[in-house]
């Protein structure tokens, strides 16, 4: 059990078959999870992200419109007070805002591009004023600790775009660095120390561990760990379009990853198993090793760790509720502790911890 102390926690879950928002409460003393209710968005909402004061919500439509919403989140009652939409140049796979809370950064995945949108004094979202094409179905972007570097994975080229930021993004040089093939990178998350950051293979579901030179902005490979449980039935994975009428084989399908925030431990989501996975990291040198396989809610898409650490909230696409786990502080094993329900095709978790 948790020792932290007490904080008033909200989380916020996308729901893309029913175009909308569910909103919770977690209540640490009692490890559930109370509905707020629903707000709606617009069909096929996903992903979400938070501005880094904790005061905004962003949502992505992937619906036309393509269209990102801003909220203002209430800290007392949970309710999100719609602000604006700006135009996104694209079905956006992935959001994520910068370390000042300025500019919103998105992902297409079959758009093939990256965009960043202005964010307003009063937190609204605008239209995107840069678009840039890059490889084959982007499907994820983040800035540096620093913030003056952004990367970008591209799925279908196996390769991690590299730009400069200042607002806008620029290529760095080189341009781009290749992961291994086939391994379909797709999500990435820095460290908290900032020295390295973890790539997922959505085909392989292998962790790699990049160092990342503040200097340069460059990412350099140290290590690889097996993301699934060693011996698993799945094959390696592929696109889903590519796969052949009537294979019925099952594949290798990762989803989402995050780290905790003591920096020790990284979580892995593989959808056709339906598991959360656990890894640990040598702090020192960013290298994962596996440690646990946990069944979970049915085609895991996304997951979020709550800010102290000490929980883990998923979501499943095919599932009606949403799991809460325990995160043991000494080896961060997963165990189950309540349930709540979820909305339809649920796929993306965000939770804000207020003092």
């Amino acid at each position: 059990m948790s020792t932290a102390p007490e904080r008033d926690t909200l989380v916020f879950v996308a729901n893309a078959g029913d175009g909308t928002i569910g909103r919770y409460r977690f209540d640490r003393q009692t490890e559930k999870l109370e509905s707020l209710g629903t707000t709606e968005a617009g069909n096929n909402v996903m992903p979400l992200a938070v501005s880094p004061d904790q005061r905004f919500l962003y949502a992505a439509v992937r619906s036309e419109p393509l269209r990102v919403l801003s909220y203002r989140i209430d800290p007392d009652s949970g309710d999100l007070t719609p602000l604006g939409s700006g135009a996104l140049q694209g079905s956006m796979a992935y959001i994520a805002v910068d370390r000042s809370g300025r500019y919103l950064l998105a992902a297409s995945y079959g758009d093939s591009c990256v965009s960043v949108s202005p964010i307003d004094a009063d937190g609204v979202a605008g239209d995107a004023t840069q678009t840039v094409e890059v490889g084959t179905h982007a499907h994820a972007i983040l800035t540096s600790p620093d913030n003056r570097y952004a990367f970008a994975t591209s799925l279908g080229d196996d390769h991690i775009e590299q730009f400069h930021f200042d607002g806008t993004l620029a290529p760095n040089d080189p341009p781009r660095i290749d992961t291994a093939q086939a391994e379909g990178p797709r999500h990435l998350v820095f460290s908290p120390c900032g020295r390295f950051i973890y790539v997922l293979g959505e085909f392989s579901a292998d962790v790699t561990t990049f160092a990342f030179d503040a200097e340069s902005g460059q990412l350099t490979e140290l290590s690889v760990c097996p993301g699934i449980a060693e011996g698993s039935s799945l094959a390696h994975g592929m696109r889903q379009q590519d796969i052949p009428e009537g294979d019925d084989t099952p594949r290798i399908w990762a989803a989402d990853l995050h780290v905790s925030p003591n920096g020790r431990h990284l979580y892995v989501s593989e959808r056709t198993s339906s598991t959360l996975n656990v890894l640990a990291v040598d702090p020192n040198t960013g290298a994962a090793r596996f440690i646990e396989s946990v069944e979970t809610v049915s085609r895991p898409r996304g997951f979020e760790i709550d800010p102290l650490g000490g929980y883990l909230i998923a979501a499943g696409e095919l599932s009606d509720h949403l799991a809460l786990y325990r995160i043991d502080d000494s080896d961060g094993r997963l165990s189950h502790v309540s349930d709540a329900p979820a909305g339809n095709q649920a796929n993306w978790v965000e939770i804000v911890a207020y003092d």
